[in-house]
């Protein structure tokens, strides 16, 4: 290290040292990389707070801003120094669990060179992982585990080959026999089939489950819900939401958005009831019938679940919503009863105030239904992994 690179240190250390967090306490300063970095890269880094830091080099940039943060609209500023390299730290600390952001770069958006991608805000974003007190039950263990296979299904009323991912439980392979119960797991606006398995870690949440005894295995079956090249009748395509940011709590779906147009017809429904749910049932060891068959989705991909099991109720057996809305006794009268109804939300999101008084109403007219509330989160992904493992036990009982 050359003198001016042993200054530059100092004087970060020194700036480091006396950085306050938002209560007046100090920022501690055991800062690591995240866990969600490219390979061999130390920012963005993660503290035990929840801060995370960051640094870009962009020599020929005049400013860079972080999507992630609480500096406003704009993020995280960061602050360039005499190597070209920008620097900051988040004002205050992340919620727990995963996020997605970018970088605006003079006015352009960029991903972060240091950080994984993953589909989200109908692009590849940035991704980061602020760990949970609880994060145990998504972590990856030493544990039997299952495999998420991609396949390709024909889709006639779309005239093409259309992608699915499919979770088979540990021990699939090895008994030939033993058929499963199936569940169709939606993702949710802006993201595609690859959120679950990626962002959401549903395939290591059901390994942890199973390998603790406390569900009955089941196959998942997840595939893009059409959601991200819909356009709605009257005007364009609803822009994304800035990464990072929280979407509006109990949203489903983006203003303006028509469930009937993109659901009906050729649409989603088609797609998944006709064309996916038999080639699933032919190509897997499935118990092909009601019963066994379970729907749920997470935000838009809960309006789906929603307008879907109502429509065709003698399909799916179990509903689950998850930060998408909830049902009424109304709109289930007089159709074939689910054996379940789940509905969840993030403390933060308001329609956690309602989602037990939807739950409680269902129970008084004799329906099977449950409520969660997840704690201290909004509209994000800690949120419906905590979902999938309060719902995953009560499926198939």
């Amino acid at each position: 290290m050359n003198s001016k690179h042993l200054s530059l240190a100092l004087a970060g250390m020194l700036t480091a040292s006396v950085c306050m967090a938002q209560n007046g306490a100090p920022i501690k300063e055991d800062f690591v990389p995240s866990s969600l970095n490219q390979p061999q890269q130390e920012y963005p880094q993660v503290n035990s707070q929840g801060y995370v830091r960051f640094k870009i080099k962009a020599p020929k940039a005049d400013s860079v801003r972080v999507s992630l943060g609480l500096g406003g609209r704009g993020g995280t500023k960061l602050t360039k120094d005499a190597d070209g390299y920008f620097t900051g730290t988040t004002e205050g600390p992340m919620d727990e669990g995963f996020h997605y952001y970018h970088l605006t770069v003079d006015g352009g958006t960029f991903n972060d060179p240091g950080a994984l991608n993953f589909y989200g805000s109908v692009r590849w974003e940035s991704g980061i992982e602020i760990p949970a007190h609880d994060q145990d039950f998504y972590a990856l263990k030493d544990v039997p585990h299952g495999n998420v296979q991609q396949i390709l299904f024909p889709s006639k009323s779309t005239n093409t080959s259309r992608r699915a991912f499919v979770y088979t439980p540990p021990g699939y392979e090895k008994d030939k026999s033993k058929k499963y119960p199936v569940l169709y797991l939606q993702h949710g606006w802006g993201e595609d089939e690859t959120a679950w398995s990626n962002q959401g870690h549903a395939n290591l949440i059901m390994d942890n489950l199973i390998a603790d005894g406390k569900i009955k295995p089941f196959i998942i079956v997840m595939t893009y819900g059409m959601t991200n090249n819909f356009r709605p009748g009257a005007g364009p395509r609803p822009t994304p939401p800035p990464a990072g940011a929280t979407a509006p709590a109990g949203a489903a779906r983006p203003r303006g958005f028509n469930m009937d147009a993109m659901v009906k017809g050729n649409g989603f429904e088609t797609v998944l009831v006709d064309e996916l749910v038999p080639y699933v049932d032919a190509n897997f060891r499935t118990i092909a019938d009601r019963p066994h068959r379970a729907m749920g989705g997470l935000s838009m991909g809960g309006g789906e679940t929603h307008f879907i099991t109502l429509d065709k109720p003698e399909v799916f057996g179990y509903y689950a919503l998850l930060s998408g809305g909830t049902y009424t006794t109304e709109e289930l009268n007089g159709k074939e009863k689910p054996k379940l109804v789940f509905m969840s939300y993030g403390s933060r999101e308001p329609a956690s105030k309602t989602v037990n008084d939807a739950a409680t109403a269902l129970k008084s007219a004799g329906y099977n239904a449950v409520a969660f509330v997840s704690e201290n989160t909004a509209h994000e992904f800690l949120s419906w992994r905590r979902s999938l493992y309060q719902l995953a036990p009560l499926l198939f009982n």
